[in-house]
């Protein structure tokens, strides 16, 4: 090869790395970055206090999902306050990313807008147009995700676990046997099935996607948690008990770069037989469609009708694999911790969570420095 025709062979496949494209071979040696880390370290807890927002401050967390502003009775949230918590995160130098949408986990009993999941028209309506204009609120305040759920029964747990090895943390355990034999009754729903569950969903979804279109805020929806088997007090949660086929088909019910998910690692891996494994499919799958617009980095230890919520370090899952895999689909949003172990000590919640920021701050930085 003549060194004009090398050189600019050499040229070619420069400016092909620097497109994103394939290089040719690197030289003997050479250490070659993985893909860039977009991830951020995030949070749901505390609000926008001066005193949570200090304790955010001081531990690196500078993205927040800061709750919910002020709801004005039959109008919804108050963009005043809205974009009051805006300024006090910026006095920090914290991002204001996400709000949580009155759509909790809380369960059917005790949520604000009930008649959406029970599938009651008109009333349903009218608690609908009160979301349209808190998306609204949420554009101008400059929000970039709402997080939400479509539940009837409530976060689902059956009792606790002492870990002596960890200074007598208390995980929160769910067992299905368990669960049965506590006898539980129906909620006011009765029996709803997963289709029915779906029909409920996209004719929320039908009626909110375009308003979140028009204002640029991403819809986040967090499973249910965790998944159970068909039936189970009444209802088949649209998540189970398949839960990789029930995400599948929330994200292909819309084809929308606003609809998506809070991915909730930790829920996820509690209707999986072996976590540490199936999650990675799941994050491939999701990650490159695209819809993964919130993390939850939460472990467990167990999986499917029986687990306990660990310590970010001594669950089944390698959180390691998980962050790198989320690099590798591009993730590009808040990594949070939500639950957290427990102690009976008053200060144990905020000793847990600095634990996690910082847990979750060192994966960020490990596969930031990934090479080939």
């Amino acid at each position: 090869m003549k060194r004009s025709q090398f050189l600019k062979t050499v040229a070619v496949g420069s400016a092909g790395t620097a497109l994103g494209q394939p290089n040719t071979t690197p030289a003997e040696g050479q250490r070659v970055p993985k893909k860039p880390v977009r991830m951020v370290v995030g949070c749901q807890a505390g609000g926008t206090t001066i005193e949570n927002l200090e304790f955010k401050a001081r531990h690196g967390v500078f993205n927040l999902d800061g709750g919910s502003p002020k709801t004005i009775p039959g109008k919804g949230w108050d963009l005043t306050d809205s974009l009051a918590k805006r300024e006090a995160c910026e006095k920090y130098g914290i991002a204001l990313d996400a709000y949580h949408f009155p759509l909790t986990s809380a369960g059917i009993d005790k949520v604000e807008y009930p008649n959406i999941m029970l599938g009651k028209s008109p009333e349903r309506d009218r608690e609908i147009e009160l979301l349209q204009q808190m998306i609204q609120v949420a554009g101008k305040t400059g929000i970039k995700v709402l997080n939400y759920n479509t539940t009837i029964l409530p976060v689902l747990r059956t009792g606790k676990t002492v870990d002596p090895k960890r200074g007598n943390a208390i995980y929160s355990t769910w067992n299905y046997e368990e669960a049965l034999r506590q006898n539980h009754p129906k909620t006011i729903a009765g029996d709803v099935s997963i289709d029915q569950m779906f029909e409920r969903i996209t004719y929320l979804l039908d009626r909110l996607l375009p308003v979140a279109a028009e204002y640029k805020v991403k819809l986040a929806n967090h499973i249910a948690d965790p998944p159970t088997p068909v039936g189970y007090r009444g209802i088949t949660r649209w998540n189970s008990p398949d839960v990789f086929a029930g995400i599948k088909r929330f994200a292909q019910l819309y084809n929308s770069p606003w609809h998506g998910f809070n991915f909730c690692i930790g829920s996820i891996a509690e209707g999986l037989k072996d976590p540490k494994t199936e999650i990675m499919p799941i994050i491939k799958w999701v990650g490159e469609r695209n819809q993964i617009f919130n993390v939850h980095l939460r472990n467990i230890k167990g999986g499917w009708n029986n687990f306990m919520e660990v310590y970010p370090d001594n669950g089944d899952m390698n959180f390691l694999h998980v962050v790198r895999a989320l690099r590798d689909v591009g993730y590009a949003g808040m990594v949070m911790p939500d639950h957290v172990p427990h102690h009976a000590l008053k200060e144990a919640d905020l000793q847990a969570f600095s634990f996690a920021y910082g847990y979750i701050k060192a994966l960020l930085q490990s596969v930031a420095d990934d090479v080939a």
